[in-house]
């Protein structure tokens, strides 16, 4: 700012100040005159608008509680009437059980085409009583499904006489055990058997193991609750059988696991079969099932445990973890299959039979002479060659990181080096990632199969082995050997595989080596032997009969000696 300007300014406020104070007052009163009907008329407005907020909210006060009372009554009276229809339904209940059960018992359900036409029947009992669509919506919605659910579970001691009048011969495989249960269920069919296989493994992994399913979970069932929880209630009226496998694995997927245990209780669709008055079977599948490691630790003379890339993963085996599962699965399974006699801790149960013919396969899938495609074919090996084959699903996962493992790999491999080292011509196949429908082919070509040294029994490729008229080495523990002689004692006489610890192995080999007569005498047994247990037709005659049996009421329980 400029000397002129502040000189200005001064000057200014020094004249403001020689104003007389009545000249002030005057001025003041006529700006006030000219200011008042302006901060009147926003003074106005902002009134205006207050009480106009004020009034809206106490009209929508009084709106509220006079819609409220009216709704109260309409929803009261609507309420009223549709718990008088339920309880009108729920007080029919029995009277529409018992007459479904007459009504079945005279046009008779024995056979599967009746059962499942008087299932789709009672489905739209249970749904009409619930109050729901006699026929479930399309596509599903996970709560009309959840309410059937909730239904059967709360009414499922009225349902059961209905459920029982169904029962025939529909078996439900519910989970793979490798292929076994596929041809099982394809054996069973000519015995009248409605048997069909779902695949629940959502693991792209395991799928390798697998020869085929009626239905997969991902594919044509819905990976999603509505798709489980439909498939499982079409399940609960379409089978009066149901048979799981492996540890853990009395599910039918972990989405319905889940919604079923927030509304029924952990487990609760499983107990539901149950309540309903359905059968289950269960297989078991190695070590962990059932058994503490602790007291499967105890086997000798090498406790296999110590060998174990999963002996210190509490999340895969831990005593806890082990016997929490084998108390759940002897608390529902009505009949259980097993082979090796490991009778400790929840196996030591009078429902766990010895049953060689469930772990099946297809004789002329694994023939002894089939014919081996191109890719697969190995070129023939010098006079005095020999072939062997061994073999470990999932090595990378159930190897340590020196190299040990549960197949007895780390005692196989310095064995060979020595006896190539002494000139003898040894080809070892080690397959890995394989589809089990292929890897047959390699196994065809092998000469001698060599199989765990201290686990005390065999798996599915020792049974391929025999199947394929192959002689096999394997540590057969005496004392289960004993077990399995008291059920079936010409299994245990018959069985021909050549029983090996790590410290007599070389001796078993090499005498093997040397006498390819002997190779070929215990293979033909070993074929004899594979088709007399575990072919799929005794599978199927075997498991008909326990069926049938669990079906009339029989408790087949085990004696024991």
């Amino acid at each position: 700012m400029s000397p002129y300007h502040r000189l200005v300014r001064r000057a200014a406020r020094a004249g403001v100040g020689l104003v007389p104070d009545e000249v002030k007052e005057a001025l003041k009163n006529r700006l006030s005159a000219s200011l008042k009907p302006d901060i009147k008329a926003e003074l106005e407005l902002e009134i205006r608008a207050q009480l106009k907020a004020e009034l809206k909210a106490e009209l929508e006060s009084e709106l509220k509680a006079q819609l409220k009372t009216e709704l109260e009554a309409e929803l009261k009276t609507g309420l009223k009437a549709e718990l008088l229809a339920f309880v009108g339904f729920l007080h029919d209940l029995p009277r529409r059980v018992e007459a479904f059960r007459v009504a079945v018992g005279a046009k008779g359900s024995a056979n599967v085409p009746g059962a499942d036409r008087h299932a789709r029947e009672l489905r739209r009992v249970v749904r009409s009583s619930a109050g729901l669509t006699a026929d479930p919506p399309a596509p599903p919605a996970a709560n009309d499904l959840l309410a059937e659910l909730a239904f059967l579970h709360s009414t499922a001691h009225a349902l059961r006489p209905a459920f029982a009048a169904l029962a025939s011969c529909r078996v439900l495989f519910c989970g793979q055990s490798y292929y076994n249960v596929w041809y099982l269920s394809r054996a069973l069919r000519p015995l009248g058997w409605k048997a069909d296989v779902y695949n629940w493994d959502t693991n792209p992994t395991n799928w390798i193991y697998y020869h085929g399913e009626d239905f997969h979970l991902g594919g044509n069932i819905a990976l999603s609750l509505e798709g489980e929880l439909d498939f499982y209630l079409s399940a609960l009226y379409g089978y009066d059988v149901f048979h799981f496998a492996n540890a853990h694995g009395i599910a039918f997927g972990w989405n319905v696991q889940s919604a079923a245990a927030r509304r029924l209780g952990e487990n609760g669709e499983i107990h539901l079969l149950k309540a309903l008055g359905k059968k289950l079977v269960y297989s078991h599948n190695g070590c962990l099932d059932g058994v503490s490691q602790t007291a499967f630790s105890r086997w000798g003379p090498e406790p296999v445990c110590s060998i174990c890339r999963w002996q210190h993963e509490p999340t895969v085996c831990s005593d806890d973890r082990n016997l929490a599962w084998g108390w759940f699965r002897n608390s529902v399974a009505d009949y259980q299959c097993t082979l090796g006699g490991n009778r400790v801790d929840c196996n030591d149960d009078p429902r766990v039979h010895e049953v060689p013919e469930f772990y099946c396969l297809d004789p002329g899938f694994w023939h002894p002479e089939i014919e081996i495609p191109e890719q697969y074919l190995l070129p023939p090996l010098p006079d005095g060659g020999v072939r062997l084959y061994h073999a470990v699903g999932h090595r990378d996962e159930r190897t340590r990181s020196d190299g040990v493992n549960i197949k007895s790999t780390h005692v196989y491999l310095p064995l060979l080096e020595r006896l190539r080292g002494e000139g003898m011509m040894l080809e070892l196949i080690e397959p890995t990632g394989i589809p089990n429908k292929e890897v047959r082919f390699l196994q065809a070509q092998a000469d001698i199969f060599l199989d765990m040294l201290t686990f005390g029994w065999f798996g599915a490729n020792v049974r391929e082995a025999m199947m394929l008229a192959k002689p096999v080495i394997c540590f057969i523990r005496p004392e289960w050997l004993e077990s399995v002689r008291e059920e079936l004692p010409e299994y245990a006489e018959e069985l021909p595989i050549i029983s090996a610890t790590p410290n007599t192995v070389e001796a078993v080999l090499r005498e093997l080596i040397a006498d390819p007569g002997k190779r070929r005498e215990i293979g033909r047994r070993s074929r004899d032997f594979a088709v007399k247990w575990h072919s799929a037709a005794a599978g199927a005659t075997r498991m008909d009969q326990i069926y049938r049996a669990l079906l009339a009421g029989d408790s087949l329980v085990r004696e024991r000696h």
